[in-house]
């Protein structure tokens, strides 16, 4: 075949057979080819893929570079990946939101570090290049400005909050609007009043991803939650300890309850690695991922008991952003990944 008949049909068609691993659907079909140029014995293709924190995005560029090499007369190739996260289905009913998905992070208990799992997802997905937002929900303990080093909200603008940001994460937090130390002893209506106001009277802006750090248990912020706004998926974090097992259960029986998908499971505090490389399991081993197994859920990782990741925490500097070799941040990061890939599924299921 010679040059002239390179056309772009042709190359739409051979890249039909071309397979987004994480849907299994076909690039052409899930619209993520936008452009295909041709110059002479060179075809240049623009692939959008759901998500910068695409897991398989190097696979995708060599399937499609290797589709496109069977072209005859095709000796040169140029992809180029870009990121767009689908919107979810559901209706928020909220004008001018602009929020794409929502993961809301859950416990069944607490001191499981469900708190640091969700500013480092938030941070890992936001260094990926998403636009990410982080509501810290837990209103009893909001713990989330001193993990990210922020203790103040900008002014107000036209009657509404504006968020605090760190690390390209946009941050909401009670704990911005009470004093330190301060109890909070809430009931119901004061409780569904402010996570209705983190949502309709923040400027958040343009969202691909929310993150909500849940109190732990299954309380009146969980059902007011599940009632305002339409979560995409939840994340339960358990350590490998029974105890904790037991009460992460229930976090999982209430997402299936309020019909909300769970994109997995992470066992945090999950051994302890010596200095000569030998592991201590503190808390056991293993319960994450036979409560994942008996629930049908995706098991998303183990994140090791690292002092690390509890240093970075109390300094306001998250693992993830702070020391991208750590064997802690490589995990968490892997975790986002594929929350990111399972958010992507929903969204084009």
């Amino acid at each position: 075949m010679s040059e002239k008949n390179i056309t772009k049909e042709l190359v739409v068609e051979k890249l039909r057979t071309v397979m987004d691993p994480e849907l299994n659907r076909d690039l052409v079909s899930l619209g993520m080819i936008k452009d295909v140029d041709i110059e002479g014995n060179m075809v240049k293709v623009n692939v959008e893929l759901t998500t910068p924190a695409c897991p398989l995005r190097n696979k995708i560029k060599s399937d499609v570079e290797k589709a496109l090499f069977q072209i005859d007369g095709v000796s040169l190739v140029d992809v180029n990946l870009t990121a767009k996260v689908p919107q979810n289905q559901n209706e928020t009913g909220i004008e001018n939101l602009k929020i794409k998905n929502i993961i809301a992070i859950s416990s069944g208990k607490g001191g499981v570090g469900k708190s640091t799992m969700a500013v480092n997802i938030a941070v890992s997905l936001a260094k990926s290049g998403a636009m990410v937002g982080l509501m810290d929900a837990d209103v009893y303990g909001p713990n989330i400005p001193t993990m990210m080093g922020v203790n103040q909200l900008p002014a107000p603008v036209d009657g509404k909050l504006i968020p605090a940001e760190a690390y390209g994460v946009k941050i909401i937090s009670i704990g911005f609007l009470v004093k330190d130390g301060q109890p909070l002893i809430w009931r119901g209506p004061l409780l569904h009043g402010t996570i209705k106001q983190f949502i309709v009277d923040v400027d958040w802006g343009e969202l691909d991803y929310l993150i909500v750090d849940l109190p732990p248990g299954t309380g009146d912020v969980q059902l007011s939650l599940s009632q305002h706004i339409p979560i995409t998926c939840g994340v339960v974090i358990t350590m490998p300890q029974k105890v904790s097992i037991d009460d992460a259960s229930r976090g999982i029986e209430m997402f299936q309850k309020l019909n909300v998908p769970i994109a997995g499971v992470v066992e945090n505090m999950s051994g302890f690695e010596l200095p000569n490389g030998d592991v201590v399991d503190v808390f056991g081993k293993g319960g994450g991922e036979e409560m994942a197994k008996r629930y049908g859920l995706d098991f998303l990782g183990r994140v090791p008991l690292d002092p690390e990741i509890r240093e970075d925490g109390d300094a306001g500097t998250p693992i993830a952003i702070s020391n991208n070799e750590s064997k802690a941040s490589k995990i968490i990061n892997d975790i986002s990944e594929k929350i990111a890939a399972k958010v992507s599924q929903l969204a084009l299921k």
